[in-house]
């Protein structure tokens, strides 16, 4: 889970009471009194020059009440503002250790908005309906949907169901993921694009063929679109009232279906923003379009075929041959490149949610991680290889912890990037130290690998504890982890039962250690009651036998 102690993590009590008239004295431990380091550097309140700690808070623009000159202070007994400034610099797992050592600690630790900054930078925006339930945000702190959501990523570790679904007559080349309304989109050589319901597995509707191969599908809650391999773009508009979102069967109203041209050569990959289409193309292209009027905005012109491309904020990272660029949109300037990212061509590319992390897998059957700055130049830094496979690696997908990958070997390789996306507090300049990462000997492997197709996959997607894959067999699978959520449900539930029945015991004990000393020193004392009895039987007999004798 996320709180589990790291080794680096140093919990201690310290018996330090601080005067804040002037002075340090040490005295009996207070259980409020905590220090936590993680290999940094904190100040503990017992300084060489007291006045060293109020000039920090001074920084803070904290001031204290000055106390009664034989008054102290512990750690909970600072102003909840510096508590809350001190609490920024933990991980999730070192701000749950916090919340367990007392209440008032509890209560700062579990309402501390840096929880909500955690979800974010792994999720972005909870997903009512997918990830936690409808009205979930409204009911839950930001600290319970953190742990729902990290208590899900363990379930791609557990037991699954393969679903396969039948309805194409040729190879799979793309598959997209509308985790949101638990939907998925496939299309291929048999050009036709195919919806399906992701948790029952059933085909919901199929457009007609588009008259070539389709290679590249997108979509969001208000846009579909499919890229061909004669270079345009087909698009369906979402349909007020259709709960499945688009009709992809010919509409009664023209204006829900569209089609642009622009490119000059097979597009290979497409992505959707809030206010942009995104083309990439054999022509050596991307193109930028205007959702609302469908105008081209920009191209941007590589030097070899684009195959990937994934938008972030106001840059594009894309691949063509075998090097990693990132543009700018708005001006369409090349913010950086890397041209031997791989050996041979660049097929595939994933990000995490903040963009500060970049995947991409190539026809090596590599798997590189570039880490992405940007202060006053953009850089790129490889900070992490793979090699899940013997093939190329055509597709990547990313949802934290999870990076997965589809190759031509036949094989899906599911990576957890847990260890190299720590949350850090970053400096003020936003630079990250080297030493917060691993180094490259000591990255681990792919954690599990999946199979069950023959060769050649091509697309691959990840969304409600499931993995959608579709290759050169014509069929798409579903790797359903659904069964794994419920047993790891029912596990931490029977481990809380357990956990409640000891602690249930521990409190029994000292009154049942009572009653059996009570009970104890009553048979000591009627045994030794006994004792005396028999002493005084034995000496009364002695006396009748001698007078008898007399």
């Amino acid at each position: 889970m996320a709180f589990e102690c790291q080794r680096d993590t140093k919990l201690g009590l310290r018996d330090t009471k601080v005067n804040c008239l002037g002075g340090t004295r040490t005295g009996n431990v207070d259980a409020d009194q905590l220090i936590l380091t993680n290999k940094k550097k904190f100040e503990s309140l017992e300084t060489e020059n007291p006045d060293s700690v109020c000039v920090a808070n001074f920084k803070l623009g904290i001031c204290f009440c000055e106390p009664l000159p034989n008054s102290s202070r512990s750690f909970a007994d600072l102003p909840p503002a510096l508590i809350s400034e001190i609490l920024n610099f933990l991980d999730p797992r070192e701000l749950g250790i916090v919340s367990c050592v007392n209440t008032s600690l509890y209560r700062l630790a579990s309402e501390h908005h840096v929880w909500k900054e955690f979800y974010y930078e792994r999720w972005g925006h909870p997903v009512n309906s997918v990830s936690l339930g409808p009205g979930y945000p409204n009911e839950k702190s930001w600290k319970e949907l953190f742990v729902e959501r990290e208590f899900r990523s363990k379930t791609f570790m557990g037991r699954y169901s393969i679903d396969t679904l039948y309805g194409h007559t040729e190879a799979v080349r793309t598959v997209f993921v509308l985790a949101s309304k638990k939907l998925v989109f496939t299309s291929g050589y048999d050009q036709v694009v195919r919806m399906w319901d992701i948790e029952e597995g059933l085909s919901i509707a199929s457009s007609r063929p588009l008259g070539c191969t389709i290679r590249a599908v997108a979509a969001d809650s208000r846009l579909l679109v499919a890229g061909g391999t004669d270079g345009f773009i087909h698009g369906w508009k979402v349909e007020d009232g259709n709960p499945h979102l688009f009709g992809l069967r010919a509409s009664q109203n023209q204006n829900m279906e569209f089609r642009v041209w622009g490119h000059e050569g097979p597009i290979t990959c497409l992505a959707l923003d809030f206010s942009k289409i995104y083309s990439g193309s054999w022509d050596m292209t991307i193109r930028t379009w205007d959702r609302s009027s469908l105008k081209c905005l920009k191209v941007l012109v590589h030097n070899d075929w684009v195959w990937s491309l994934v938008p972030h904020d106001t840059t594009i990272r894309s691949t063509a041959g075998s090097g990693v660029y990132i543009w700018e949109t708005n001006t369409g300037n090349q913010l950086a490149f890397n041209g031997s990212a791989h050996v041979g061509n660049a097929y595939s590319l994933a990000r995490s949610h903040t963009g500060k992390f970049l995947f991409a897998g190539g026809e090596d059957g590599s798997v590189h991680m570039f880490e992405i700055t940007r202060n006053i130049n953009c850089n790129m830094r490889k900070i992490a290889t793979w090699i899940p496979h013997n093939g190329s690696v055509y597709s990547l997908a990313f949802e934290f912890p999870w990076l997965v990958s589809a190759s031509s070997d036949g094989k899906i390789s599911l990576i957890d990037v847990r260890e190299l996306l720590k949350t850090k507090k970053h400096s003020s300049s936003g630079n990250t130290s080297q030493s917060n990462y691993l180094d490259q000997k000591n990255v681990e492997p792919p954690q599990r690998m999946l199979h069950g197709f023959g060769c050649n996959l091509f697309s691959i997607g990840i969304g409600s504890d499931r993995i959608v894959c579709g290759g050169e067999e014509g069929v798409v699978r579903i790797w359903n982890f659904s069964q794994a959520l419920e047993i790891e449900r029912r596990v931490r539930t029977l481990r809380g039962i357990r956990l409640e029945n000891r602690m249930r015991r521990r409190r029994l004990q000292p009154q049942a250690g009572a009653k059996g000393s009570q009970d104890e020193q009553c048979s000591v004392a009627a045994n030794k009651n006994q004792t005396n009895s028999n002493k005084s039987a034995w000496h009364s007999k002695r006396r009748v036998s001698a007078k008898l004798k007399a």
